[in-house]
């Protein structure tokens, strides 16, 4: 009789089952796959700037005081949101939210939570931080509107080469950071959405035939000007760029135009000839929001310094909605009403005509431009002026100087 022990086998199939299970396990740990693996949460792959802070202290000030940081904040945006979403149909609920917090193209899934930062009057995450733009790392141009593709890692992608090395993050050199495409991806098109960026005239006009853009001068050249100084905390000092993106607000703006007049008197009437040359490269102003506009404003004063006349003139784009009627609402607009906007580089030549001042020896001639406060439907106003914590004091409602000239005439005595 065999007494030898026999050793228990296992079947093949058990093997296979336990080695594919082994195998699905470690890719999914090791995040190989792409389908197989979890997706970053979004305050991991697109970090508040608050963490940037730490390493780009000088960068962060700067952006902190610019409407970048501000994008999905104010209060003229949220009130405008509301009354979108009310309109909207589910599938284009965010669309304010492609430039206004563009990562929304990786999480779309999390629009309710967008919205719901928004409404909360504090948001928690950035609508334009520092990811939102420096996770681009290219942009479709033939699409209407343009869009951005990010790459979620660790690299971090701008203009400049030779970073130095850091625990935080890799860098890499990109020449999209130093060209017009990065920022017309955003700032082009009202709204954004295929078919009106198709059927509206873009925001910034012919910019790619300016004297600017075609001798080299990028966006980048005046809205993120080089200086010298550190990057990084501790860093040695070389060109940097500016990141208050000043525009509306900043020294920018006094180097937007050229102003000068000239006043001939003829009798009991009066005339001042303005010349007005825009040295930018793009529309002035900006059509966006529906409400933006450039005022040009004629004083004269007479006797003890009274004003006897004024008379002002707007440089803006009217949009229409379908009904036809005026509005100053991204979403409704289906056709444009009037356009007065300055072209790129334009020169534009405004006459006015007034009644010369009486029994005075000489009159005041005064013409400033400036960027208009938000305007519109009374009730739209109303709401932003409740909602804003500054109330009327709000930036929204601020008179924005571009330029002023003034000069004292005499005038002949009778």
């Amino acid at each position: 009789m065999d007494k030898t022990i026999q050793k228990p086998t296992l079947s093949a199939r058990p093997i296979l089952a336990v080695m594919g299970s082994i195998l699905v396990l470690t890719v999914l740990a090791l995040g190989i796959s792409s389908t197989w693996a979890a997706k970053k949460p979004l305050e991991k792959a697109f970090p508040s700037s608050e963490k940037c802070k730490r390493c780009h202290l000088r960068v962060f000030e700067e952006w902190e005081a610019s409407a970048q940081s501000r994008s999905i904040v104010s209060a003229p945006f949220r009130i405008t949101l509301e009354r979108y979403l009310a309109k909207a149909d589910k599938k284009d609920q965010a669309m304010c939210f492609q430039c206004h917090a563009p990562h929304i193209a990786e999480y779309g899934e999390l629009l309710p939570q967008f919205i719901k930062e928004v409404q909360s009057k504090d948001p928690q995450m950035d609508g334009v931080g520092c990811p939102q733009c420096h996770l681009i790392h290219e942009v479709d141009a033939a699409s209407h509107p343009p869009i951005p593709t990010f790459e979620l890692g660790k690299t971090i992608f701008g203009s400049y080469d030779k970073a130095a090395e850091n625990l935080a993050h890799q860098s890499q050199k990109l020449d999209l950071f130093r060209n017009s495409q990065l920022c017309v991806t955003c700032h082009d098109s009202l709204p954004q959405t295929p078919q009106t960026a198709k059927d509206l005239p873009g925001w910034l006009g012919d910019w790619k035939a300016s004297q600017a853009e075609t001798s080299g001068k990028p966006c980048q050249a005046c809205h993120m000007p080089e200086a010298v100084d550190e990057s990084a905390n501790g860093e040695k000092i070389r060109k940097v760029a500016n990141h208050s993106f000043p525009g509306r607000f900043g020294k920018v703006r006094a180097d937007a135009v050229e102003l000068d007049f000239s006043t001939t008197v003829n009798g009991a009437t009066s005339q001042v000839d303005v010349s007005i040359k825009s040295l930018v490269p793009h529309n002035l102003p900006m059509p966006h929001p529906g409400w933006s506009r450039i005022v040009v404003d004629l004083s004269i004063k007479g006797k003890n310094l009274k004003t006897v006349y004024n008379e002002q003139r707007f440089y803006q784009r009217v949009f229409g909605g379908g009904d036809g009627k005026e509005t100053v609402f991204d979403f409704e607009a289906k056709k444009v009403l009037q356009d007065t906007l300055l072209q790129p580089e334009e020169t534009r030549k405004e006459v006015f005509t007034f009644p010369t001042p009486k029994d005075a020896p000489s009159m005041d001639v005064i013409v400033t431009l400036t960027y208009a406060p938000v305007h519109g439907p009374q009730d739209f106003l109303k709401e932003v002026e409740q909602d804003a914590p500054l109330g009327q004091k709000d930036r929204a409602f601020q008179i924005v100087e571009i330029a002023q000239k003034k000069t004292n005439v005499l005038l002949k005595k009778k």
